[in-house]
């Protein structure tokens, strides 16, 4: 049996480390202009938690803002919280990292793009199951292109 390396993962889990270290940053001085946070994220993953009406309107994914108004932003290793208003009503939101599609800060032309995990483990190949006619294919959402982001 052949070792396998899941470079795929790794490479996902070093840049959702990247999200993570800004948003903790972020509860400690908060997000100062002209910096500002677009987050996507898959309200279907079974780990989110948003309020019922939320995922009604968004059942795959939907986009949140952090810049002016936001509260109790809290991360730890496997997700971030934050309250946000919604049409005047305040409204917690609990986020698995593994549920982000992507997080941009346009203000410094900065953005990533995921494929959620929970997506990942059910497309990921296993060494075992690769056969000579899947074998050299691309599978969907494994490569993060980075030149996309890149100044020209």
């Amino acid at each position: 049996m052949a070792f396998h390396i899941p470079y795929g993962a790794y490479a996902r889990d070093a840049l959702l480390g990247v999200v993570r270290r800004v948003l903790e940053e972020a509860t400690r001085g908060g997000i100062h202009p002209p910096h500002h946070f677009y987050i996507t994220f898959r309200t279907d993953h079974p780990e989110t938690k948003v309020p019922d009406f939320l995922r009604e309107s968004y059942p795959d994914q939907i986009t949140i803002v952090l810049q002016h108004q936001f509260w109790d932003l809290r991360v730890n290793e496997y997700e971030f919280s934050v309250t946000l208003s919604f049409n005047g009503i305040q409204e917690n939101l609990s986020i698995p990292f593994s549920g982000l599609t992507s997080f941009s800060d346009p203000s410094v032309k900065f953005g990533l793009q995921f494929l959620p995990d929970f997506v990942t483990r059910k497309t990921d190949p296993s060494p075992e199951s690769s056969s000579p006619s899947t074998k050299g294919k691309k599978t969907p959402g494994k490569i993060v292109d980075l030149e996309s982001f890149r100044k020209k």
